[in-house]
């Protein structure tokens, strides 16, 4: 499955004080990238919750390599990086979309549930179509 890169152009109101984008826009990022990343592979957020099934984030972390300004153009690579019974783990990946430099990397932790009453759910037995895709995609371990 090709997966292409979430592209997104920084905007004014997202800089700090000294122009460069504020550490917490990345975590927006992050989400926006991920939503188009269930979209490309077939189960936007709406397909999975129309299953009764939602998931949550857990932790996230985020790591700055370099500073992104306003006007800045990055490109946000979206991948599963592990993936569970109840719980999953996304990596993202943003660079620079002229250069390729690389500027931030992170991952969300999120679990499964069932939206009617809040409770952990096996993705693998509520859509087990989801899950083999997740797990499909998550990289080879060398």
């Amino acid at each position: 499955m090709n997966i292409v890169p979430y592209v997104r152009r920084t905007q004014f109101y997202e800089t700090d004080q000294m122009g460069v984008i504020h550490h917490s826009n990345y975590i927006r990022w992050f989400e926006e990238a991920r939503v188009d990343f269930l979209e490309q592979i077939g189960f936007p957020y709406e397909r999975v919750e129309s299953r009764g099934i939602t998931f949550a984030v857990l932790s996230l972390s985020c790591e700055y390599r370099s500073s992104v300004l306003f006007g800045d153009r990055v490109h946000i690579a979206t991948g599963v990086a592990d993936c569970g019974h109840a719980r999953m783990t996304m990596a993202y990946r943003v660079t620079d979309a002229a250069s390729g430099e690389l500027r931030t990397t992170g991952e969300t932790r999120h679990f499964f549930f069932r939206k009617e009453d809040a409770r952990p759910v096996s993705l693998k037995k509520a859509i087990p179509e989801l899950y083999d895709l997740f797990c499909s995609l998550k990289p080879e371990r060398r």
